[in-house]
């Protein structure tokens, strides 16, 4: 599999016509999105001091009718983005590997990871599929929303997971399901308070304590098997789960259910989407792109997901 540096080589050489055509674009796009923001700006303006007391209806009316106006104006540019520039990287990181920008990984999937609870609404985009060194794996953006009901009876919704998430074989048919989550309890009430409520946490199965200072400091285990889960978080396996969240610099959640792997990396943002106001010649930007696709499909070289380190059963 190519290297990061590879990868951004290949950003700036073979896809630099690509680049250079989209940057005009998105010159052009980022100043008709300004000029409507301020049409808006204006009529909104208007419409406040003609309808005196239906602010909030003006304001609510002027951020819809702005979220309609951008999706329709960036829906051209970021479709060709993807297809020239996503969907060409993914091909560069290995060219078996199937992309397709308006699908995501499938709700069956997310609710077995047994990671969150149900969402009452999921969505996506820029789901890959494919092999890598013989490792089934899959992964997307989603963002999955619980439906809530403010003191006013109206509906409201609330963000349950956004980001990165992946599919991937294991080599081990699991018993049990073991999940390993970021440990914000302990981080946050402290080491006593925060094992209680780690301990008490009636939504999860019975907690485990690994002997591993430094992963216990990152992660809460919880399973329906601790001989399993301690068999499957071995001392190795742990470190490079320890690793792979240190390289990510995101809250990561991972389980072992059935015969897969899950992982959940939060970012809070759809990943994929081409800037608007930034260019995409710039460094830094390339450099998002290039390291979260790399970041998703090295978890197989990652975390030796290819070696067969435990029979299947």
């Amino acid at each position: 599999m190519k290297s990061v540096s590879e990868l951004t080589d290949f950003y700036y050489k073979s896809l630099y016509p690509t680049l250079e055509k989209l940057e005009k674009d998105r010159k052009n796009l980022s100043h008709r999105i300004i000029i409507v923001g301020i049409f808006l700006t204006v009529i909104a303006g208007v419409a406040a001091y003609s309808l005196q007391g239906f602010y909030e209806f003006v304001l609510f009316a002027t951020i819809a009718l702005g979220g309609i106006a951008y999706k329709f104006l960036v829906h051209d540019y970021t479709h060709e983005f993807k297809m020239s520039v996503i969907k060409p990287l993914v091909h560069a990181i290995d060219s078996s590997l199937v992309y397709a920008s308006n699908t995501h990984v499938s709700d069956y999937y997310f609710e077995n990871s047994r990671l969150f609870e149900k969402p009452d609404k999921l969505s996506g985009n820029d789901y890959v599929k494919g092999q890598i060194e013989g490792i089934n794996i899959q992964f997307s953006d989603l963002h999955a929303q619980k439906k809530n009901q403010n003191s006013k009876g109206k509906d409201t919704w609330s963000t349950i997971f956004q980001g990165l998430f992946v599919v991937a074989d294991f080599n081990k048919h699991f018993s049990g399901e073991t999940i390993v989550l970021p440990d914000t309890a302990q981080s946050t009430f402290g080491d006593i308070i925060g094992h209680w409520l780690q301990s008490n946490n009636m939504a999860r199965d019975e907690l485990i304590k690994m002997d591993d200072p430094a992963f216990e400091k990152e992660f809460v285990i919880y399973s329906t098997d601790q001989v399993e889960a301690r068999y499957i978080l071995s001392h190795a396996l742990m470190k490079k789960l320890l690793d792979f969240k240190h390289k990510s610099a995101h809250p990561v959640s991972i389980s072992f259910v059935g015969a897969h792997i899950y992982m959940a990396i939060s970012y809070n943002k759809d990943l994929f989407e081409p800037s608007i106001f930034r260019s995409l010649l710039d460094y830094k930007v390339a450099m998002e792109y290039v390291k979260t696709l790399h970041l998703a499909i090295s978890i197989v070289e990652e975390l030796k997901l290819n070696q067969k380190l435990w029979s299947k059963r």
